[in-house]
């Protein structure tokens, strides 16, 4: 990566999307646009979960900030799966990272010696779809990742519902089926619905495994029976709790996000068909596919940074 000029003089911003498996990290200048856009394994202590994430956050930004030269890095947009108080700024529990009421803020901060923005990174992801992509215009609207799991952002008359960091676990919502779900619970959506759940699903019931859902879709349309009974009860899970959903919120439209939204028409046909039969006075939402994709989670710790620049200037 080249020394980083920002077009408006405004310094920089340091974005980093912690995820299960990877962290995902830019600089963003005043402009918007993303610049050294890496993945790196997110690092994993059993003991220190929270601690080790601090600190790549600060080894990042020491890293950036020797790449970048003479502009300034201003401040860290930060967002992490899980529960999440962003008011506090502190990840409540994540049960695949480990940590329990672990804040994220502070710690950083303490790390860095720069302001943090603090975020749920499905939440986040869901403000910049509203701000920059699918959602731009709307005020009611859904912003539903579908992929290993399943969790949503819900916007009510152009503000975001945090439920005080409970609110947006579609994932857990429940459809029939009963299957046992991770939380403890059973008849969780994403136990039917998610991306990995099609394809452990269809490998279970048939004994061939595969890559993923993509694979399972594929059979489908070929006519396999078996990927077609998974994948049509995957369809009617997810119509069913969007019914609900725009039952309750009135909602204009639910943009899909995630790796099972890259099925487009093959997804989002069957679904708005049966959402339709579903309903009756309600508002009938459009279904529409993200256009940030997966740099949403990144775009929105990028965005909440530069608000908190603007908010202290």
């Amino acid at each position: 990566m080249h020394p980083l000029v920002p077009r408006d003089g405004n310094g920089l911003v340091l974005a980093l999307d912690v995820g299960g498996t990877d962290i995902k990290v830019a600089l963003q200048d005043g402009s918007g646009t993303l610049h050294g856009l890496r993945r790196l394994s997110t690092p994993r202590d059993a003991r220190r979960p929270g601690d080790v994430v601090v600190e790549e956050v600060a080894r990042l930004l020491a890293d950036y900030q020797e790449q970048a030269g003479s502009v300034p890095v201003r401040s860290i947009g930060l967002v992490v799966p899980g529960l999440v108080d962003e008011v506090s700024g502190v990840g409540i529990l994540s049960t695949n990272l480990g940590w329990r009421n672990y804040p994220f803020s502070r710690n950083v901060e303490e790390a860095t010696g720069l302001p943090v923005a603090f975020g749920h990174d499905v939440g986040l992801a869901g403000e910049a779809e509203m701000r920059l992509g699918a959602g731009r215009g709307l005020r009611d609207a859904v912003v539903m990742v579908i992929g290993t799991g399943i969790a949503g952002a819900l916007f009510c008359d152009g503000r975001r519902v945090h439920g005080g960091g409970f609110a947006g676990e579609i994932g857990h919502a429940p459809v029939a089926g009963g299957i046992p779900c991770a939380c403890g619970a059973s008849g969780c959506l994403e136990t039917v619905a998610s991306a990995g759940a099609i394809a452990r699903r269809y490998t279970e019931l048939t004994g061939v495994p595969v890559s993923g859902a993509r694979e399972v879709l594929a059979a489908a349309a070929a006519g396999n029976t078996d990927a077609a009974r998974i994948w049509n009860e995957a369809v009617e899970a997810l119509a069913a709790v969007v019914a609900s959903i725009t039952a309750v919120l009135g909602s204009e439209a639910v943009i899909f996000g995630g790796g099972l939204s890259q099925a487009g028409s093959a997804l989002l046909d069957p679904v708005a068909r049966l959402v339709d039969s579903r309903l009756s006075f309600h508002r009938r939402p459009r279904l529409l596919s993200s256009v940030l994709g997966q740099d949403a989670g990144l775009t929105g710790a990028a965005l909440r940074a530069r608000d908190l620049l603007a908010a202290t200037a």
